[in-house]
């Protein structure tokens, strides 16, 4: 099986990743291959289409391949929230929570993530048009391989942009760099409160998958449970795996982002959340209707989420 995440570098999908790495899905009989896969459409297209077989990236984003929610579910949560942070060049000494710092920026953000942003600078009374705010991908993210955040910092560094909305990792090197300042992290109260449920870290599979084999789509959850407990149980263990597969700066790095994401670590997918996410879909126009939670959401391995 390939399990496709849209960027690897990053402590966004690394539930997904630590899964695979730490034998997790190993130890449920499966056998399961990492695969990153950028932009996420492109992740989820794949899917669809039988490229890949599960999908670890933003749950609203399944709408670019799976329209009104029809032909897949969401297995369960790698983190509760919106998990992206808008960061501004450090020279603006913009304030935390001071959104008015984009005004006439240019904010790099990836496509389908980017929905996020928009939406938030709408709640936020924000236009985007009268108050000149261009959020378009990072200059060079779009080639083939590229992990989006640490490129978004690369860029900011360079000046090729004003500011990004990315993942942890490229937040905490433009931070680190002393090139970038937070100005929101949703997750932790930043920003519109109903901003929290636009969307989250999900694991994704097939109606095809959960019906040929509903035995495999319950293993995947157990192994994203045992993951959870396993980074709570030591984030330490985090960092083996940033040095397998990252490069060394960052890869020192990844055990601390993940302490601190540990509080967010259920793999739960509440009804709150899915009236929020849809609301959030709606609102942007990739969504007409409103499905059920059930048409979201696989219920039948919603007990596997207590471990």
């Amino acid at each position: 099986m390939k399990l496709a995440v849209p960027d690897l570098i990053s402590n966004s999908y690394f539930p997904a990743v630590a899964a695979v790495e730490l034998g997790m899905f190993k130890n449920e009989g499966l056998d399961v291959s990492l695969e990153m896969v950028f932009p996420v459409d492109k992740a989820y297209g794949q899917m669809r289409d039988g490229q890949v077989d599960i999908v670890g990236g933003s749950a609203h984003s399944i709408l670019s391949a799976f329209p009104e929610f029809q032909g897949a579910k969401l297995l369960c949560a790698q983190g509760q929230g919106m998990y992206w942070f808008l960061v501004m060049r450090a020279d603006l000494k913009a304030k935390k929570g001071d959104l008015s710092v984009v005004k006439g920026k240019s904010i790099g953000a990836a496509p389908w993530v980017e929905m996020g942003l928009r939406r938030l600078l709408i709640e936020a009374g924000y236009d985007l048009a009268r108050d000149g705010i261009k959020i378009a991908p990072v200059p060079g993210s779009l080639n083939a391989g590229v992990n989006f955040g640490v490129t978004a910092a690369k860029a900011l560094e360079e000046g090729k942009i004003d500011g990004f909305w990315a993942n942890g990792m490229g937040t905490e090197v433009a931070v680190r760099k002393g090139i970038g300042t937070v100005v929101l992290d949703v997750r932790r109260g930043d920003g519109p409160k109903k901003c929290f449920d636009f969307t989250m870290a999900s694991i994704a599979v097939t109606d095809r998958l959960i019906e040929r084999s509903p035995k495999t789509a319950a293993a995947i959850v157990r192994a994203i449970v045992a993951t959870h407990r396993a980074l709570k149980d030591d984030p330490g263990r985090a960092t083996a795996i940033g040095r397998k597969l990252f490069p060394a700066s960052e890869a020192e790095l990844i055990a601390e982002l993940i302490r601190r994401d540990l509080p967010f670590y259920d793999p739960a997918i509440s009804e709150s959340f899915v009236a929020g996410m849809t609301d959030f879909a709606r609102d942007l126009g990739i969504l007409k209707g409103r499905p059920s939670y059930d048409q979201v959401v696989a219920p039948q391995f919603r007990h596997l989420w207590r471990g």
